[in-house]
């Protein structure tokens, strides 16, 4: 009986280890196939003119950014690991939305682009610990993530009118928050599954997020050393 339980246990272990590596294929397929992609301009640097191209512009930009929908991804997860609700991706959310509004300020922050990556693999790092900080040292750092986030996020509606402005951030604000909830309810599933090894499948997800922070940050560091 206990080698059937040990064998069972495995087994589930291994199913767990298979999904995490499916989902790992999902993430790293359209990095690899479109990298560099730090670029966000959903309309092809086009500033939106209207309402309408304002709010497609605003939901494509953190779907368009890998970077930007891999961190929105990881922030979900996270919530799901520490049992804090939504509240990691809200914090996220609303700094976003004053980084935005910095950059429309034409206040500047340093190196966006490169904490924006770093905080991509920050993010993966902490999900892949087996002991993660408390739910506050996250939520202060995915906010102070969303600052710079937020900041990207500013380029593409740069110079528009109030409409397309006010449809950009309800775009951007709506598919970020879809995206957050869906990572998180699909973390809350896994966790519960997973028995005997509680957080298998979501580290795994975590180095593969970590692998993908590290691709984003050397892709900068290199190009800045060897400029095109």
């Amino acid at each position: 009986m206990d080698s059937y339980c040990i064998a069972l246990k495995r087994f589930k272990v291994a199913s767990l280890c298979r999904s995490a590596g499916l989902g790992a294929f999902a993430i790293a397929t359209p990095l690899f196939t479109a990298l560099p992609a730090l670029a966000h301009h959903p309309l092809g640097g086009k500033t939106p003119s209207n309402f309408i191209e304002g709010f497609l512009s605003g939901v494509g930009h953190p779907v368009i950014g890998l970077d930007n929908l891999i961190f929105v991804i990881a922030s979900g997860l996270l919530a799901a690991t520490v049992g804090c609700n939504l509240i990691i991706p809200v914090a996220f959310e609303l700094a976003s939305l004053l980084g935005t509004g910095i950059h429309l300020m034409s206040v500047d922050l340093p190196l966006p682009e490169l904490v924006i990556s770093v905080s991509v693999l920050l993010f993966g790092v902490l999900l892949a610990l087996k002991e993660r900080p408390n739910s506050t040292v996250i939520t202060v750092l995915a906010a102070s993530a969303g600052l710079f986030h937020g900041f990207a996020y500013g380029e593409a509606i740069f110079g528009a009118e109030m409409g397309p402005l006010v449809a950009y951030l309800l775009g951007f604000a709506s598919i970020q928050l879809a995206i957050a909830t869906t990572a998180y309810w699909v973390g809350r599933r896994l966790f519960k599954k997973s028995l005997s090894a509680p957080s298998l499948a979501l580290r795994f997800a975590g180095f593969i997020i970590c692998g993908v922070g590290g691709t984003f940050v050397s892709t900068l560091i290199m190009e800045s050393m060897f400029p095109a």
